[in-house]
């Protein structure tokens, strides 16, 4: 054994067991002509929007939901009844009960929208019980457990598939698009992030606000990197061809909270004199192993208008989407001018998922994209074909928080990444562009 570690003898064993090659190929045992079966764990905001997404999708059956709160899941059920659906199984006893949902019921795969400290027990709990995963972003909050959810992936068979909307959004679509087509050249360069003045829901006392200010409380790191991240990373090849390779990031004091809490609570609030560690903006930057740079930036406790801060910079062109959908492209744009992307390019670069879907999508919650994302989630479980971003993505993804963490701890020093994929981002072949 010497000469190997405990992560590379795992992954030979799971290769020799044959797990991995089931996983490889994403197959979910349902056929075409089968509905995909699904369960969802926690519904509040943001999973009853999954199971509104999941319920206009054909082909889709709701089998089973959980929450810790009973209202939720019986709000669910009536939901899925009035779709035309057999009233889902429901589960409410306790916050442990979702692994009886994970071993009792007959599932596809099991949805994940609850608190990020749940994310990865309840991913390796459904995934130990045969069944796919589906986690909201991001999917882990350290390395640790990044390297927990590959290994469990691996020797299960199962697949753990990140739910990162943003990569089905319109603009990012249409980059990617661009990119394929070699509109903007040699991509060089991209800037993203996820900049939202979440002062209020931070301090609320419902929803996300019951945990996600205790995050800022205790890490000064970017603790969402995927919104910006995700569609900049399958833009790039990232685990398919490339790798991110190491970063360094640095974080600005913290005021904005207590500022905040200040004005809203009072100066001699309890509010007021938490102790906040996480810095106003965090800025990260990643080099790959292909030579581009990506500006990540995490920016929620100031005051602004929301942005993603899209952009991809490339040898003949940009594209930038906030404050609005621009691009520049050389030899057709003006000298020095930008060219609104709307509707000028769209007619001949709209990126074709998007075409087929944008009609089935309306009315779907951000824009749509929810929908276009639980669309290709359930293409992927029909068909047996591999998802557009597995495991390995979102160890990937996630693993900025604990990265950035680390080097802004050492005063902005570089920080390497893990490879999650063993070498095998080597042979892996990038996501194309594919349709409905």
């Amino acid at each position: 054994m010497r000469g190997i570690d405990r992560r590379e003898f795992l992954g030979r064993c799971a290769g020799l067991a044959g797990a991995l090659a089931a996983f490889e190929s994403g197959a979910s045992g349902a056929q075409d002509a089968k509905p995909v079966r699904v369960g969802i764990i926690g519904v509040g905001g943001r999973g009853t929007g999954h199971v509104r997404d999941l319920l206009a999708v054909p082909g889709v059956q709701v089998k089973a939901v959980c929450d810790i709160n009973p209202t939720r899941v019986e709000l669910v059920q009536n939901l899925t009844q009035k779709a035309g659906q057999p009233r889902p199984e429901g589960y409410s006893r306790g916050e442990l009960d979702y692994k009886r949902l994970c071993a009792q019921q007959d599932l596809d795969a099991i949805y994940i929208a609850t608190p990020w400290e749940w994310h990865v027990r309840m991913c390796v709990e459904a995934m130990k019980n045969g069944k796919h995963a589906a986690v909201e972003v991001p999917a882990a909050t350290t390395i640790e457990e990044c390297w927990e959810l590959v290994e469990t992936s691996e020797s299960t068979g199962k697949q753990c598939v990140m739910l990162e909307n943003c990569n089905y959004d319109r603009v990012e679509l249409m980059a990617l698009h661009m990119v394929r087509k070699n509109l903007l050249g040699d991509v060089v360069h991209a800037e993203c992030g996820y900049l939202h003045d979440l002062r209020a829901t931070k301090f609320s006392d419902r929803g996300e606000g019951l945990w996600r200010l205790n995050h800022a409380l205790k890490r000064n790191a970017d603790l969402y990197p995927t919104h910006g991240l995700g569609p900049v990373a399958q833009t790039l090849n990232v685990n398919r061809g490339n790798l991110f390779d190491h970063m360094v990031a640095m974080a600005s004091k913290s005021e904005g909270l207590r500022e905040y809490a200040r004005a809203k609570f009072g100066p001699e609030s309890p509010q007021a004199k938490l102790d906040v560690k996480l810095g106003d903006v965090v800025s990260s930057l990643i080099r790959t192993r292909a030579g581009q740079t990506i500006l990540v930036v995490h920016d929620t406790n100031l005051p602004r208008p929301y942005s993603r801060k899209v952009l991809i910079q490339g040898t003949k062109g940009v594209l930038q989407k906030y404050p609005k959908p621009q691009i520049y492209v050389e030899g057709r744009s003006k000298n020095d001018e930008w060219d609104d992307l709307f509707p000028g390019y769209a007619q001949e670069w709209e990126h074709p998922l998007w075409k087929s879907l944008q009609e089935r999508s309306q009315g779907a919650g951000h824009g749509g994209m929810d929908y276009v994302l639980n669309y290709r989630v359930m293409e992927w479980l029909r068909t047996g074909a591999a998802p557009d971003m597995d495991v390995y993505d979102a160890a990937a993804l996630s693993a900025v928080t604990e990265l950035s963490e680390r080097s802004i701890a050492k005063r902005g020093a570089s920080v390497d990444f893990p490879d999650f994929t063993r070498g095998k981002w080597r042979s892996r072949k990038p996501l194309g562009v594919v349709t409905a």
